[in-house]
């Protein structure tokens, strides 16, 4: 077997490391909101960026190495490495407590505020798996816990160039609620992959209340609440990221529309990589990127909005609202 498929490198799942682009988003939100940013600052960003890498593999692998005997009740997940039999609790666990000191080693490197939000990225995976809170296995809390992940990688980017302020408040919850909507909507997938209550409250007990009908309701209200969150956001701080609700509105119902699949097409580990909403949620990134940074002062006659005192890369129309960009 080569090393790039031993059982110990693909439970620290490091195909999943794109999902840690949301650090360097971060850290491009700060030198949109804050003046003092140091938009210079690349070297601490990027031990930032590898130090979230190497935390989010130490979870991973605490995740597969306590749910070996759960995955074992799964009809895919049973063939996952610790569900197998072929990693060694003891060596994972030297591999879960390895890659968390490296990566909270270089978050110290580049901040200690990185540090300590590579700390609660790290604790938060404790609290969702290990015993006797592990919030994966209670209703609610299994999805906020784990898709506090997102809001908590957005501040390791975000304190990798700004160190003496807190980012909007909005942004995070919108951040949060929009990671537990998509949480749910794997559940969702989830539950019906497996096609049997029962079997389903054996792989996971939080299934034992969940059904297809309060998934889709918790789905309804992570979006719902996403979207308001975002609004605040975006009326504060950047009213030109308003012209991309609609790609933002599409991507969420690509992703519903992804989750409602039945068969073999519709894993739900790997809803988010099908090539078309891949594309997709790129090009509207680059969008929102783009918008961040460009100032449409019409924007503001029509909403009757002040803008924010952040300074534009581009201007686009008339000219700027007295005391704006």
């Amino acid at each position: 077997m080569s090393r790039l498929s031993s059982p110990h490198l693909r439970i620290a799942r490091i195909d999943h490391w794109p999902k840690n682009a949301i650090v360097p988003l971060g850290a491009l939100v700060a030198v949109l909101v804050d003046p003092a940013a140091n938009s210079g600052s690349l070297p601490p960003l990027a031990l930032a960026f590898l130090g979230a890498c190497l935390v989010s593999s130490s979870n991973y692998t605490l995740n597969e190495l306590l749910d070996a005997a759960s995955d074992r009740q799964h009809p895919v997940k049973r063939s996952r490495a610790a569900a197998s039999g072929d990693v060694a609790p003891a060596a994972a666990l030297i591999q879960w407590a390895a890659l968390g000191a490296a990566g909270l080693l270089l978050g110290a490197a580049a901040h200690p505020h990185v540090a300590l939000a590579l700390s609660a990225f790290w604790a938060a995976a404790v609290v969702y798996n290990v015993p006797p809170i592990r919030t994966k296995d209670v209703p609610h809390l299994d999805l906020l816990t784990e898709s506090l992940n997102n809001p908590l990688r957005l501040l390791i980017g975000w304190f990798a160039v700004v160190h003496a302020r807190f980012p909007p408040l909005s942004l995070l919850m919108a951040v949060w609620m929009g990671g537990a909507f998509f949480m749910a909507a794997k559940r969702f997938a989830e539950y019906r992959q497996i096609g049997d209550p029962a079997v389903a409250a054996r792989y996971r007990r939080s299934f034992a209340w969940y059904t297809e009908e309060r998934l889709l309701l918790e789905m309804f209200f992570h979006g719902v609440a996403a979207a308001l969150f975002a609004g605040v956001f975006i009326v504060r701080w950047r009213l030109e990221l308003i012209l991309g609700i609609p790609l933002a509105a599409a991507l969420f119902t690509w992703y519903l529309r992804l989750a409602l699949r039945r068969g073999a097409g519709a894993n739900p580990d790997h809803l988010y990589r099908d090539p078309g909403f891949l594309a997709f949620a790129a090009a509207s990134l680059l969008v929102f990127v783009v918008l961040m940074f460009v100032h449409v002062p019409d924007l503001y006659e029509l909403f009757n909005v002040e803008p924010a005192r952040s300074v534009p890369l581009w201007t686009v129309g008339g000219p700027a609202a007295e005391g704006g960009p």
